[in-house]
């Protein structure tokens, strides 16, 4: 049900969360890393004070015209999120369990903001795009929640923005969550489907 009729589909990144969500909605997709200097492009435009949504709707972009330049005719879809704390600054990805404490500590009982968008590019140039908005606040977690929660699940948690994953034991972490699931997820997917409907590269 609900395969890809017209064109192929490729997603512009490894991302097994991301790849699966795909997959799980019925698309028959391939995972493409774009190597994209995605450090160097945030932080370009954190220094240049771009807005954290337009920060993640370009590192989507760059993604997508990237590997559409080398695979013209398919589909292919760029993603990312960016995490904005309620003081406005944009964090960054964990490298070490260490940077995943002090992180989640950081954001440990506060409101934050994860914009996650998706861009679509054919014939090397972006055709479609859009981003979500999603606001989250952490409960006050102890150091102990913590300590556990990261050493149990690093590796599941090391390449997620926010070092939770939200549709796991991540919930725990959170008193009031307010967006879409998918998004929060890591893919504006529900918009994502109804363009390829309405572009009849799927069933409707």
């Amino acid at each position: 049900m609900n395969k890809v009729l017209a064109k192929d589909l490729i997603l512009a990144s490894k991302s097994a969360a991301r790849l699966s969500m795909l997959a799980a909605a019925g698309l028959r997709i391939a995972g493409v890393a774009p190597m994209v200097d995605e450090t160097a492009i945030r932080a370009a435009m954190v220094a240049q004070g771009t807005p954290a949504r337009d920060i993640a709707d370009a590192l989507a972009e760059a993604k997508a015209v990237k590997i559409s330049k080398k695979h013209p005719a398919a589909l292919v879809i760029g993603s990312d999120q960016i995490l904005e704390t309620d003081e406005g600054k944009i964090l960054q990805k964990a490298e070490t369990p260490g940077e995943a404490k002090q992180k989640l500590a950081r954001l440990s009982g506060r409101l934050h903001v994860l914009y996650s968008a998706a861009v679509i590019a054919e014939g090397g140039a972006p055709t479609w795009r859009h981003i979500d908005k999603s606001t989250l606040k952490m409960r006050q977690l102890t150091a102990a929640f913590i300590d556990e929660y990261v050493e149990q699940f690093w590796e599941e948690i090391r390449p997620c923005v926010g070092c939770y994953r939200i549709e796991a034991e991540g919930i725990q972490l959170f008193e009031k969550v307010d967006g879409n699931h998918f998004s929060i997820m890591g893919m504006p997917l529900m918009p994502l489907l109804g363009h390829l409907r309405v572009k009849g590269h799927l069933l409707s």
